[in-house]
């Protein structure tokens, strides 16, 4: 049974791949995802918001640090973490950081991400 660490771990590995098909079975067919601009519901929403994220941000390299696990039981784990990308848009060079909350769910024996809440870092 892999643990709710290495998860997220192949879950920030599967966001380098790039591939939607490495990263959509990670996601709760009924999840909810908050970015900056606007709010998912459902693996379709989901899908097209990170494809639409991946049309603008070119080459992104994404990276998640920090976690802090903040309750990790047999049947969830939520974490709040530091998360950094850079990449180009428009052609030109960007990045920037924020914070994370990720809430793992275990389903049919295998973590997934239920709900996924990314925002500008805050001091």
């Amino acid at each position: 049974m892999q643990d709710h660490d290495a998860f997220l771990r192949q879950y920030e590995c599967a966001l380098a791949t790039r591939s939607l098909d490495a990263i959509a079975p990670l996601i709760a067919d009924d999840a909810c995802f908050v970015f900056t601009d606007g709010t998912y519901h459902g693996i379709a929403e989901i899908e097209h918001a990170i494809r639409k994220t991946f049309e603008t941000i070119r080459d992104e390299k994404y990276a998640i640090s920090d976690v802090r696990w903040l309750y990790v039981r047999d049947d969830c784990a939520p974490c709040v973490y530091t998360f950094q990308w850079a990449g180009f848009i428009d052609g030109k060079a960007c990045a920037g950081n924020g914070r994370g909350t990720s809430f793992l769910t275990r389903q049919n024996d295998a973590w997934k991400i239920a709900h996924e809440h990314l925002g500008p870092a805050t001091t």
